[in-house]
């Protein structure tokens, strides 16, 4: 009867893991010298190294101030992770915002491209060709991809991707955003785009812009080669946008609500999780409000998202997606137990979770 009762025990304690998402702190808010951590990137290497980055908030949470560029490596797919290394910061302890990573692996050549931002308003550019150990002193990028009546800036947050079909194939894609100059910090002169390199990032071009009140996106390629590109807004619906492009990034199509995805006005992931069968998934806070960081499938190239489970319960806000070698899936993403911004954290899955 003992053994029979410790055993509903550890089931129990099992499935609660399960449904919470058992996740490990990678980077936690007031350790190593920084205020806060937010704004996280996940890429995985062609080495198979896990790479996360996020901004370290030298003296506050704020979204301006003196920020640098962080990173931490695992080689064993999350499970440890190396010392927090410094990317990029500029003036020391001089009010300069550095942020908004959003790193991409070239597949063909191996090398790691990190664009960031200055004070959302200037784009820079470096790289990696030893799996993240060291980084090339910066690039910028500016005049290339930013037009003149464009005033704040940001790349990503998150990962781009690399084309792997049609025309463009090869085609090294980075989600952004703008804002005009001289207009209101939330509202309809908020724009999503992409800039995009088709030389192994030699150089970089500007891509195309999608309608009004859309801003932190992400993208993925569907089986036909064209993109889907997944929107934070300021519509006040509570839904997220989608926008189709079918020329590579050069155009997209109007944004549109998806019933079937609730988000507050927060960033969000998504990610190709296989062709075959055709899975992408998507993570973002299932509220009320930025809580309940939600995982959701689609298998027709997100025209529908039928499935769908809490991976952590709480406060969550921004996150991010990728799929290792062997198959599991994880997830990088801002939560904690009072507030969103207290860790962040590393959960790890496999598909068959989510049909359980």
């Amino acid at each position: 009867m003992v053994r029979l009762s410790s055993l509903i025990v550890l089931v129990a304690v099992f499935c609660v893991r399960l449904q919470a998402g058992d996740s490990q702190v990678v980077f936690r808010s007031g350790a190593d010298g920084y205020h806060t951590y937010r704004i996280p990137g996940l890429v995985l290497s062609k080495q198979g190294a896990l790479l996360a980055f996020c901004e370290g908030r030298k003296s506050s949470g704020s979204d301006a101030g003196d920020i640098d560029l962080l990173l931490k490596r695992s080689v064993d797919g999350g499970k440890t992770w190396s010392k927090q290394q410094l990317v990029y910061e500029e003036g020391g302890d001089a009010p300069v915002t550095i942020g908004n990573p959003c790193p991409v692996v070239d597949q063909q050549t191996g090398t790691i491209w990190l664009p960031f931002c200055r004070d959302n308003d200037r784009v820079f550019m470096t790289h990696s060709v030893d799996d993240g150990i060291t980084w090339t002193e910066p690039v910028e990028i500016t005049s290339d991809v930013k037009r003149d009546d464009w005033g704040w800036y940001a790349t990503g947050p998150g990962h781009g991707i690399q084309i792997q079909r049609g025309r463009h194939a090869g085609r090294l894609v980075i989600p952004c955003d703008y804002r005009l100059k001289d207009t209101p910090r939330v509202g309809e002169f908020r724009h999503s785009h992409v800039i995009f390199s088709d030389d192994h990032g030699k150089s970089w071009q500007l891509g195309g812009s999608t309608g009004n009140f859309m801003n932190e996106c992400e993208v993925v390629e569907r089986a036909d080669g064209s993109l889907l590109l997944c929107m934070r807004n300021y519509l006040g619906k509570n839904r997220r946008a989608f926008s189709v492009s079918t020329d590579g990034g050069a155009s997209w199509s109007e944004p549109k609500l998806h019933d079937d995805v609730f988000c507050p006005t927060c960033q969000a992931s998504i990610h190709r999780i296989s062709l075959d069968p055709n899975v992408v998934l998507y993570a973002g806070p299932g509220g009320p409000n930025r809580s309940n960081l939600t995982i959701r499938l689609s298998r027709d190239e997100g025209a529908t998202w039928p499935v769908s489970r809490v991976l952590f319960e709480g406060p969550a806000a921004y996150s991010e997606l990728a799929v290792l070698d062997s198959g599991d899936i994880v997830c990088l993403f801002e939560g904690g137990e009072k507030g969103s911004y207290e860790t962040i954290r590393l959960a790890r899955f496999r598909l068959e979770w989510l049909s359980k």
